[in-house]
């Protein structure tokens, strides 16, 4: 078979395969257009998940009847003046998207500069059907109807009007959040589902299309290294998500989906949050428009950086250094759900127990006996001083234990609950990770050594590791063929289960890779042995050891979450203990 030249309405509809893959994608080129275009207002609507109707309206500069007809055509752009493409400032630049949607679909386009005439050209699936005067308002509307209703072979493999819909309305939350001056609303089947006004500040557009409680539980990032600036906000730790879709990355202002990104955002993430969870954060980057291609991907949703490492660098480390400015902190405020929980109920008569009374009228009718039930399951130690002021501990103070596990603690605006395992955990890792920092971890001599058997595999991990490990106070021999003996522990940990320790370290080493050293896996390591050497639940504290435990918690970075991601505390502010008893 020769080679032949393609005709133009198959080149189109060969371009339409790479840019406009679904609605989703054909929302977001005309949207972007429009922000290009200087709107200051975007209004979107939808109807069937924008299987059958997209409509996209703005009051940007407009178009002449002669610059409407040259947007039909591939590769007619304004957006590059010069041939210099890398510095392209623009959402857009291609020239590519318009005749590609209209090549697979209905396409009218209106348009108005201001001080003149508006004018329509409707273009039906490549082809040019009406065009004319038209009374609009200044800027551009364009209506795309019947997307892929001509391609059977791609509508078949189109999703659900709701899942479309999900798409788009991601596709216009990425955009919405890159600018925060523009105004933008979104409707679909007759509904309004999104609005957002113009001129909003970064972190209140962010919360706007997020999650209101972000605004609670994020920590500003602010971080500048070289010429790369990192900004934008990050969730704690404890506030994450089931699913990545709550992270939302920009290039100088262009909505990404980078894998290097992503990556950079789970490592800085590491050893604070469950492994699967994910981070709620809205990172925006800035750089020169040399040290990026964003001319990699058709839809232009990823780019390629000259120093990936040191974009890499910048993210983990501004969000390691915001999280530990973070402190203390964790998820402020309870669930619904759990909220909702919280019920009076009527309490059953246990064995034993004496009959309740019946509802006493005045409180001489009550009789004795009934306050004779055995007490609860808690504990709190008489206060033979003044009680310290809450005022200057953010964490409060401690009131007492409740089975044995959980200290409790009265602060200046509410209650705070505290898993006494899981802090003393993190605040044992940290000690760790100080410690090494300066070399090696102290370590404590066992004065009677204790063997600890094994199989031979894992005896043999743990002797290739025994340098390593006596960086981290664990010091062990080789004690024949299934046997280790312990000679020194870790100092940080106290009185450790050593047997228990080098069994579970014996199994982290199995999941290593064997080119890595135990300082490169540090938080694994740390994290099992802080696992070892902190309070366990069940042991009874006394008010200094949970006053101390608050306060180093004050002062420990990450102490907001466990080692595992956990979260190490929560409060129940007044106000929701008001609206328990009914008082608000």
């Amino acid at each position: 078979m020769s080679i032949r030249r393609l005709p133009a309405h198959l080149v189109n509809r060969i371009a339409a395969g790479e840019v406009v893959e679904r609605p989703a994608s054909a929302l977001k080129e005309l949207v972007e257009n429009a922000i290009d275009a200087g709107a200051t207002r975007v209004a979107v609507t939808l109807a069937e998940g924008g299987l059958t109707r997209i409509e996209v309206a703005d009051d940007g500069c407009g178009m002449t009847p002669d610059d409407m007809a040259l947007a039909l055509e591939r590769h007619c752009t304004s957006k590059l003046p010069d041939e210099a493409i890398e510095a392209v400032s623009t959402l857009g630049f291609r020239g590519e998207a318009l005749p590609s949607i209209a090549s697979v679909a209905r396409l009218t386009l209106e348009s108005r500069p201001a001080g003149a005439d508006g004018w329509r050209r409707v273009v039906d699936n490549g082809k040019v059907v009406t065009e004319g005067p038209a009374a609009v308002p200044p800027g551009t509307r364009i209506l795309v109807e019947d997307l892929f209703a001509r391609v059977p072979a791609r509508r078949k493999f189109l999703r659900s009007p709701r899942s479309e819909y999900a798409a788009c309305l991601d596709a216009v939350r990425r955009l919405a959040m890159a600018r925060p001056d523009v105004g933008v609303t979104v409707e679909h089947d007759g509904r309004r589902v999104l609005s957002v006004p113009p001129g909003q500040d970064r972190p209140a557009r962010v919360a706007a299309l997020t999650d209101r409680a972000l605004a609670e539980n994020a920590v500003a990032i602010d971080w500048v290294r070289e010429e790369v600036v990192l900004g934008g906000v990050a969730g704690l730790p404890t506030f994450h998500r089931g699913v990545a879709d709550h992270q939302y990355l920009f290039v100088n202002g262009r909505p990404v989906k980078d894998r290097l990104l992503i990556g950079a955002i789970r490592g800085a993430y590491a050893e604070m949050m469950p492994r699967d969870r994910h981070a709620v954060v809205a990172l925006f980057i800035d750089l020169p428009g040399e040290q990026v291609d964003v001319n990699v991907h058709p839809a232009k949703t990823e780019v390629r950086f000259r120093d990936p490492a040191l974009v890499r660098g910048l993210i983990v480390s501004g969000l390691r250094r915001a999280l530990d400015d973070a402190g203390h902190r964790s998820v402020q405020r309870p669930g619904e759900d759990a909220l909702a929980r919280w019920q009076p109920e009527p309490v059953a008569a246990m064995p034993g127990w004496p009959e309740p009374a019946p509802a006493a009228t005045t409180l001489f009718d009550r009789r004795p006996g009934f306050f004779s039930a055995p007490p609860p399951q808690a504990r709190a130690e008489a206060a033979h001083a003044v009680p310290p002021a809450t005022i200057a501990h953010p964490l409060g103070v401690a009131r007492g234990q409740v089975a044995r596990t959980y200290v409790v603690a009265e602060a200046e605006d509410g209650l705070v609950i505290v898993d006494q395992h899981a802090a003393h955990e993190r605040l044992v890792l940290e000690r760790m990770r100080a410690a090494l920092a300066g070399g090696r971890v102290a370590a404590q001599a066992l004065l009677l050594p204790e063997v600890v058997e094994l199989d031979e595999p894992a005896c043999d991990r743990l002797e290739a590791r025994a340098d390593e490990l006596a960086e981290f106070g664990l010091e062990l021999e080789r004690f024949g063929a299934r046997a280790m003996l312990v000679r020194a522990t870790p100092a940080l940990l106290g009185q450790s289960d050593p047997r228990g320790l080098v069994t579970d370290l014996a199994d982290e080493l199995a999941a290593f890779d064997q080119a890595l050293s135990l300082r490169e896996r540090l938080d694994a390591v740390a994290g099992t042995m802080a696992c070892h050497g902190s309070v366990r639940a069940g042991r009874v504290l006394s008010v200094m050891e949970m006053n101390a435990l608050l306060r180093e918690m004050e002062a420990t970075p990450h102490s907001g979450q466990c080692n595992h991601g956990r979260p190490t505390w929560v409060k129940l502010k007044m106000h929701d203990v008001e609206k328990l008893f009914g008082r608000k």
